[in-house]
């Protein structure tokens, strides 16, 4: 039995392929370097001051577009008993039970579910996962810009950063002051400086 296939309708498939096939290609994976990236917070202490943290160990991926980065994506893991304020007594209260809770909640994660344009901005909508409690948030952020670096690999960094209630959380450990004050405030602000490397 012989197979034909008229002019026109290979052209359209030929079409349909490299279709496809530029859609697929359009966007890139990165992994984030944790050695030139920070994921940093700081809460307000005993309503004068602030303490600023930030965790040690985390991963992630993020698939850049760079033409439509509307259509970008990005998944990020955190190790949440990597915590570190420079007090060793203040970490160790920071992964018990009254906060992180890391021995029943190891990770702290977040999954993008949809990236929005803002102006010459972005802001990626997904859920924020902190001690088994899983929260739509809107993370405003910024692309730097994509670089080749000294060995030739081509590197993406973002900037972004958010305001989250803690006790959304069930983070909602605190005590009061004398003066009607509160040891821990509830906002929590968080600053994410990120290095990405093309797979």
């Amino acid at each position: 039995m012989k197979l034909f296939v008229q002019p026109q309708k290979a052209s359209l498939i030929l079409v349909l392929i490299l279709a496809g096939c530029s859609g697929a290609v359009a966007a890139d994976t990165y992994a984030i370097d944790p050695v030139h990236s920070s994921v940093g917070f700081s809460v307000q202490h005993m309503v004068i001051s602030r303490v600023n943290g930030n965790f040690k160990e985390f991963s992630g991926t993020i698939v850049y577009d760079e033409k439509d980065p509307a259509k970008s994506s990005v998944n990020v893991h955190i190790k949440a008993a990597s915590v570190d304020t420079r007090d060793e007594g203040r970490d160790g209260d920071l992964r018990g039970g009254d906060f992180f809770d890391v021995a029943k909640f190891p990770e702290i994660t977040f999954a993008s579910t949809r990236i929005e344009k803002t102006g010459e901005d972005y802001v990626a909508h997904g859920q924020l996962t902190i001690r088994g409690v899983s929260k739509e948030v809107a993370l405003p952020f910024k692309i730097a810009g994509t670089i080749k670096d000294p060995s030739g690999q081509i590197r993406l960094a973002a900037q972004a950063g958010l305001t989250i209630n803690r006790k959304d959380f069930g983070v909602s450990w605190n005590m009061k002051l004398d003066n009607g004050g509160l040891v821990v405030g509830d906002d929590v602000k968080i600053d994410l400086q990120v290095e990405a490397v093309r797979q």
